[in-house]
């Protein structure tokens, strides 16, 4: 048992139906205490990607670093570059289902188009491959009728889908941490309730 452990006062109940008022109160103090923890759990699961190349011509890190960096020198916003920067987080973790993992992490703090976009990039980025590996390159046209096709496709178009450049000097993780830290922080949250998900 670590000090924390020791510590920290614990609600008492064994099933949520005979949970108190008192009870919420440690835990949403415990919520509180995690979210402040996210940043630095984000830039740990980014570290992570530095030491797989999964085949790619740079690491995966490379890659996120790459297409955040792009985002960023084509006048994005500070939303959107977070959303670059991490739109890959899950793929060392799912790499079959890697957008979900990063889409599940932004929700709460970021607008509806850009977590559409992080939700949906696996598959427009199969526009630009797909065909070698015996699917559909045309898989996002069932998704022509979304008011954020377009805003997804161009991410993938500009940034995304050309971000495996070996010799592009791409912005480090250190300089993205700011970043990272104002965005993930409790301070920043935007408060989306969970009845929402």
């Amino acid at each position: 048992m670590t000090i924390n452990e020791v510590s920290t006062p614990k609600a008492t109940f064994t099933s949520f139906a005979e949970s108190t008022k008192n009870d919420w109160d440690t835990i949403m103090l415990g919520i509180k205490h995690t979210q402040s923890m996210v940043p630095d759990r984000i830039l740990e699961q980014l570290r992570h990607l530095a030491n797989d190349m999964g085949g790619f011509p740079v690491s995966r890190l490379e890659h996120c670093l790459q297409t955040a960096t792009r985002a960023m020198r084509g006048g994005e916003d500070n939303e959107y570059v977070a959303c670059a920067l991490i739109h890959d987080i899950g793929d060392t973790l799912s790499p079959q289902n890697h957008p979900s993992i990063a889409a599940g992490i932004v929700k709460p703090i970021v607008s509806e188009a850009n977590h559409w976009m992080v939700l949906h990039h696996g598959i427009f980025q199969g526009y630009y491959f797909w065909q070698h590996i015996g699917l559909d390159p045309n898989t996002r046209d069932a998704y022509r009728e979304s008011p954020f096709f377009d805003y997804t496709a161009e991410f993938c178009a500009k940034y995304d889908q050309v971000a495996f450049d070996p010799d592009y000097k791409s912005e480090s993780l250190e300089f993205f941490e700011p970043l990272i830290r104002e965005m993930f922080s409790g301070q920043a949250q935007k408060a989306r309730s969970i009845v929402n998900y």
